[in-house]
């Protein structure tokens, strides 16, 4: 059997994770009822949709889905900074969302106490077979004074609304998407499950703002990783990383900076490796160090045989090229795990 490339190992580990036709339009679904139970119970209000659906980078299984509504600027009234927190409309948005999918989802529940920022929804019925539920955040939330990007509740602090822009988020990752003949979003997919396979992952969202700012046109998904990989790495040596719509502050981490490059440097080396081994017709070798970068979707292989008979080929033709040649033959880059 012919071994495959690097580009192929990570066709095929793309299509592995990618979200199915029937996930996304179950979830699509119930994304348009939650919409009409908002615009019934805010009308005049914009509905927007963001998160991976949104985006279309959403991985199997398909576990959530994200909205809000944009008030009016009637229901906005007394409301955000300075005025009355978001408890009153995320009652409402619950009470609306009981009635309206309440009959069709016996199980459901909507949660409003304890939530940060927006009403949790649980439908009790999950879009991906075997999976414990699928779920949507909901949020509620009225315009910014200055008329760009909106305010959000943020109900971990009393009375306090913070400033954000979901709609250009989506906007520029739509953009993206159509710039890079969608290799910005098969990349992004890869680039969770890379994050999903450590102990503490980064914040998704700073991930993706990362790779807003570096794949900006066609190029093969290999080259795509390692320029995210790189950039990713020099930007945040220079800082946190900035809000694409330039409105909010800088987007969380989750973990100390150093730590994040050095995670970042690791897989990309890994992919610089795996590219200098197919570059010298080692392809064993290319495929376990791309499986060091995307465990369990690129398959691990043992590469001992093709490391033991590269050696013994470099020792046949140094020998073969007389005396005074074999010194140092056996210093190779071997697979190192």
């Amino acid at each position: 059997m012919n071994q495959q490339t690097l580009g192929q190992l990570l066709e095929d580990a793309r299509r592995a994770i990618q979200v199915t036709d029937e996930e996304l339009d179950e979830a699509r679904r119930r994304r348009r009822l939650l919409a009409g139970a908002m615009r019934r119970a805010f009308p005049g209000s914009t509905i927007y949709f963001n998160g991976s659906v949104a985006h279309g980078d959403a991985n199997t299984p398909l576990t959530d889905v994200d909205l809000g509504a944009k008030l009016s600027a009637e229901d906005a009234k007394g409301y955000g900074p300075g005025g009355r927190n978001a408890l009153p409309l995320m009652e409402r948005a619950r009470q609306a969302i009981r009635s309206e999918l309440g009959e069709e989802f016996p199980d459901l529940t909507v949660k409003i106490e304890g939530q940060r920022r927006a009403v949790l929804v649980r439908f009790g019925d999950p879009v991906t077979p075997g999976q414990p539920d699928f779920t949507a955040d909901v949020m509620t939330a009225i315009p910014h004074h200055s008329g760009v990007g909106l305010y959000i509740p943020n109900m971990e602090i009393p009375d306090r609304w913070d400033r954000a822009d979901p709609l250009t988020h989506t906007k520029l990752v739509l953009k993206a998407l159509e710039d890079t003949d969608r290799v910005f979003a098969r990349a992004v997919r890869l680039l969770k499950h890379w994050n999903k396979t450590h102990t503490k992952p980064l914040c998704s969202w700073n991930i993706k703002a990362l790779a807003l700012e570096c794949i900006k046109g066609p190029m093969p998904l290999i080259d795509a990783l390692e320029v995210f990989f790189t950039h990713a790495d020099e930007a945040l040596k220079d800082g946190p990383t900035d809000d694409p719509a330039h409105v909010a502050g800088p987007i969380p981490l989750n973990m100390l900076r150093g730590d994040a490059r050095r995670r970042l440097r690791t897989a990309r080396d890994y992919l610089k490796l795996a590219q200098e081994y197919e570059a010298e017709g080692r392809p064993l070798s290319a495929q376990r160090a791309l499986s060091r970068v995307l465990p369990e979707i690129v398959p691990d292989v043992d590469a001992t045989d093709e490391e033991r008979n590269r050696i013994r080929s470099s020792f046949s033709a140094a020998a073969a090229a007389g005396p005074g040649l074999t010194y140092g033959v056996t210093s190779t880059r071997a697979w190192a795990p």
